[in-house]
């Protein structure tokens, strides 16, 4: 005896939802997008954006000031890191520089006004993630960057 239920049919829109809603590239980059643009907002003060501050901070709180240990650490491509890094240079917040010892590669640390920059900037950093925090967990992020290490290419 064959059920007499109706299966739901499949169409593009369905098709469609489905993904959106279970695909985890979508929505890890969706979440992203809020948690930066929810950060931003609360940043605006310091004249700094969550992206500056983080990078600024992977600057000031690394043993390896090289280039390419910066890009690796941050997960960015050369390129886009460069991109980012001329900003921050732009308004004297970083140096960059060749590495004496093999002029091929170059090194980044903050200025003394980008030491400063980022000193005030903690303060309210802090206190958006205490706002954050009453809304998702205060370590989803960090287990979620962890967890996915796994899937960057060697």
């Amino acid at each position: 005896m064959t059920s007499s239920r109706k299966q739901p049919q499949k169409t593009l829109r369905t098709d469609s939802r489905a993904l959106v809603e279970s695909c985890a590239g979508w929505n890890s980059r969706l979440a992203a997008r809020r948690i930066t643009q929810f950060l931003d907002r609360e940043m605006t003060a310091e004249g700094v954006t969550v992206a500056q501050v983080g990078l600024m901070a992977q600057i000031a709180a690394a043993d390896d000031d090289r280039l390419g240990a910066l890009a690796e650490r941050t997960g960015l491509e050369q390129s886009t890191l460069s991109r980012n890094l001329r900003t921050l240079e732009a308004e004297g917040l970083i140096e960059i520089a060749a590495v004496e010892s093999d002029l091929r590669r170059r090194a980044v640390w903050l200025t003394e006004a980008g030491a400063r920059r980022l000193e005030a900037a903690i303060p309210v950093w802090r206190r958006a993630h205490a706002k954050l925090a009453k809304l998702l967990a205060p370590d989803l992020a960090r287990r979620l960057a962890v967890g996915t290490k796994a899937l960057t290419r060697e």
